[in-house]
């Protein structure tokens, strides 16, 4: 049965239709043509009525609806759809855009639902259900996970749209698999994430490890401070990295540089005697953080299982600093894993990981932004470039895509793009994902909690999805202010009650 007709001007990739109907973003529409039946996605719907074309007060408004309803021509229905390919060619995975665009006058119709399910639910290893069409709620929609370890995924959208049970649906379904995955939990939103195969992780950094100017940042100097950055560099050398009393030495270095009667070195005594009191505060201050007895970081990290990094007890320079050391560490595992395994080297087994790794940062916008340069943000975007040759994918999840470097950005092969409504974020996501269209973008105001747009290799088309909700998710969800109120408010009372009762009996026992 037709939907409607083509209409206007078409072209290879877009057309208009007249349909006999109001169609929904994000519905799918079949176009007949010469050579072969075209699916065709819904970007933009109007509606418009001849009665009310020109209506300029209440009363023509009013005698406006009685002309509507009796005119059956009133309404017109006007959709403009992408050519996503040859309907034939899309079962099979491949995207075909036809040479000829279709001729107007050509009748389009409704997809069956078996064409659907060839494209969105892939009976093939390695896709699995992510949620359902949201226009075609029986019909389920499959992700390939291949492609996020091997083309990197990004995760876009607003507070409170859906993001974590996203990363958290992702997490169990490559959980299932046995597969593994880190996330480094900036806001502790997944420690509490209930699936199998769980390894929560409080973050640590072991000073022994890092470089002068990663220990710098560590413990807190601040930005500018060349003269006290100097004085560090120069006291934290090799004898202090292996020294079995890691803080003591250090201690003795700088006091070496306090006491020298160098004429250089006397005239940064002041920052020298300033580095003494934040080594001495650092100690204090992160005594939970700072371990450097605490051996290699990434031997905590089990395979095969899903690695929850809890980084929300670390200050931003820390966790950036302790974020960067942890994907350096991962792709120097994964390149050794890959060298071995290749046969281009004839070394013993020096690598920890013997299957691809699938990492997730939180709050992306925060360690890889687009305005400065961060040791995080040079991991990620060297992981963005090589990690797909090695097994180490990436996943950027972020509420402020305007925020994040395009350079990386664009490194993603895969997106799921949730509610969003600033513009600079829209801009910045069409600079990305150069398969989303302005009219796809323009949608994104309209989209509710968990709904989201995935474009990319994850997926065989572009398509509207309500992402399948985590029942074993516990936080993460928006507190309800009121009912906290409420339960404080009656917590109170029953404190009260029970010290006044206290008291009478005191009294008759008086």
């Amino acid at each position: 049965m037709n939907t409607g007709f083509v209409i206007g001007e078409s072209k290879p990739t877009f057309v208009t239709a007249i349909t006999s109907r109001p169609l929904s973003v994000g519905e799918y529409i079949k176009i007949d043509s010469d050579e072969g039946e075209i699916l065709g996605l819904v970007e933009k719907s109007s509606v418009s009525s001849a009665a009310f074309a020109d209506v300029k007060n209440f009363d023509e408004a009013f005698e406006s609806t009685e002309i509507a309803e009796i005119n059956k021509r009133d309404k017109t229905y006007t959709a403009h759809i992408g050519i996503l390919g040859f309907l034939e060619n899309l079962r099979k995975g491949q995207s075909i855009i036809p040479a000829v665009p279709p001729i107007p006058g050509t009748p389009i119709s409704q997809p069956t639902k078996e064409d659907l399910e060839a494209i969105f639910s892939p009976q093939k290893d390695g896709w699995v259900k992510i949620g359902n069409l949201l226009r075609e709620k029986s019909i389920e929609a499959k992700i390939n996970l291949d492609k996020i370890v091997a083309r990197h995924l990004g995760i876009l959208a607003m507070t409170g749209m859906g993001k974590s049970n996203l990363v958290s649906l992702i997490t169990k379904q490559i959980g299932k698999l046995k597969g593994t995955v880190i996330i480094f939990d900036y806001h502790n939103d997944y420690t509490t994430l209930n699936i199998p195969r769980i390894n929560v992780i409080d973050a640590k950094i072991n000073p022994r490890l890092l470089d002068a100017d990663q220990l710098s940042e560590v413990l807190e100097i601040r930005d500018g401070a060349n003269v006290q950055q100097r004085v560090l560099r120069m006291a934290f050398t090799k004898q202090v990295k292996e020294s079995k009393e890691f803080w003591k030495k250090l201690e003795t270095e700088v006091e070496f540089i306090v006491n020298s009667e160098d004429k250089k070195i006397k005239e940064i005594r002041t920052s020298a005697y300033r580095v003494q009191d934040i080594i001495e505060e650092a100690q204090r201050r992160f005594e939970d953080i700072l371990d450097p007895d605490m051996g290699d970081p990434i031997s905590f990290i089990k395979e095969g299982r899903t690695n929850i990094l809890n980084i929300s007890e670390l200050s931003e320079k820390q966790a950036n600093v302790a974020l960067a050391f942890y994907l350096q560490q991962l792709l120097k595992d994964r390149k050794d894993a890959s060298i071995v395994k290749h046969g281009r080297s004839k070394r013993e087994r020096n690598y920890k990981f013997d299957s691809p790794i699938f990492v997730i940062i939180e709050e992306a916008h925060v360690f890889i932004p687009k305005d400065h340069d961060t040791s995080a943000k040079y991991w990620a975007a060297k992981i963005a470039r090589e990690g797909r040759k090695f097994g180490l994918g990436l996943g950027i999840v972020s509420q402020r895509p305007r925020s994040v470097d395009l350079n990386v950005l664009s490194q993603l092969g895969s997106f799921a793009i949730m509610k969003i409504i600033q513009e600079d974020d829209q801009r910045q996501i069409a600079a990305a994902t150069e398969s989303t269209s302005r009219e796809l973008i323009a949608q994104l105001t309209s989209l509710n909690v968990g709904d989201a747009v995935l474009v990319g290799q994850w997926t065989n088309l572009p398509s509207l999805v309500h992402v399948e909700e985590v029942k074993e998710k516990i936080m993460g969800a928006d507190q309800s202010a009121v009912n906290a109120w409420a339960n404080a408010e009656k917590m109170n009372e029953i404190a009260v009650e029970s010290t006044q009762g206290l008291v009478k009996k005191d009294l008759l026992l008086d």
